[in-house]
């Protein structure tokens, strides 16, 4: 790719995740008053300072660039994190909602850091690979944080209920979020352009049958059923995300990115999912969610050592397009 379309890439990136720094700036300012544990509180808190620093460093490398940040990608992040606060609130397990959303937030700009770094790394810029890599360490802190309370958004989001009457629920959240995921591996391969990660959405995909399968065998033995309205509406969000990552013109790294980040969503899941069956003495829904765990552990980092490769993949579409 020539030094110019580089730098135009370059910007763009920049301009990407500008729009994730305000988007997350919205969660992160409610998020303490929404963690119902004083210590997730804290680190929400804490969190914030960094994000306001990181939106301030990459409005200057944007200056530096003679460029600035996109009015319309920042209204549309600012309104989405709002929007996901209100979706949280609406919720009786809002802690653990908002948890496992900021995991998954989290990893997701830990994945744009990263492509971020090795775009100005193949541009030439030191700096803003300096800036990537900084604030990537910091995104990635982030994440291992809440990873570790787990046990405390657990506790919170019962807060005294019975943890047996939320198995259910919980259960069949995940099947809608697996359901999703299918819908976005049906198409995965053909968006992907690089057999690596191709293979990894083929090889994942029918792990997802089988997750779908041990799902809703569990609820069938609790009496229950998987949510239609759940999995309906999740399954069209994967269509429409779909759509939405083959219209972009850096498609394979948006994808990777996207994917990576939805990995991560399960894995808070089921991470919940099992310490809520656990308290309610539920062991055969505990296996299950500790059976599927490992297998979207080892997605999420088969995903992330794709990201050289679809990053020059996307550089190339973007070249041939114009």
């Amino acid at each position: 790719m020539a030094p110019d379309s580089l730098s135009e890439q370059l910007v763009k990136y920049l301009t990407d995740v500008h729009a994730m720094e305000v988007q997350a700036l919205a969660q992160m300012r409610k998020a303490p008053d929404l963690a119902g544990d004083p210590d997730v509180a804290a680190a929400f808190e804490a969190h914030r300072v960094e994000t306001e620093r990181h939106e301030a460093l990459i409005r200057e490398r944007l200056g530096a660039h003679d460029a600035a940040p996109s009015r319309v990608e920042d209204l549309l992040g600012k309104l989405s994190g709002k929007g996901f606060l209100l979706f949280a609130q609406a919720n009786p397990d809002t802690p653990g909602k908002l948890a496992t959303h900021a995991y998954s937030y989290e990893h997701m700009e830990l994945a744009a850091y990263d492509l971020l770094e090795r775009v100005a790394q193949r541009a030439g810029d030191a700096e803003t690979a300096a800036v990537a890599r900084e604030i990537r360490g910091e995104e990635e802190a982030m994440a291992v944080r809440i990873g570790g309370f787990w046990d405390k958004t657990v506790a919170a989001s019962l807060s005294g209920r019975d943890p047996g009457e939320h198995i259910d629920d919980y259960l069949a959240d995940a099947h809608a979020l697996e359901t999703q995921s299918a819908a976005l591996l049906d198409r995965g391969p053909k968006l992907a352009d690089t057999p690596s990660l191709a293979q990894i959405f083929e090889n994942h995909h029918a792990e997802t049958q089988r997750h779908l399968e041990l799902l809703e065998r569990r609820l069938s033995e609790r009496g229950g059923s998987p949510s239609r309205v759940k999995d309906a509406a999740l399954k069209l969000g994967g269509v429409n995300w779909s759509g939405f990552w083959a219209a972009n013109p850096d498609t394979p790294a948006k994808v990777a990115m996207f994917a990576y980040a939805v990995e991560h969503l399960e894995i808070g899941a089921y991470e919940q999912l099992t310490r809520t069956a656990r308290l309610a003495g539920d062991g055969e829904t505990a296996m299950v969610a500790d059976t599927i765990l490992p297998d979207e552990r080892a997605a999420a980092e088969f995903i992330f050592g794709t990201f050289d490769s679809v990053l020059d993949a996307s550089l190339g579409e973007v070249a041939q397009r114009g």
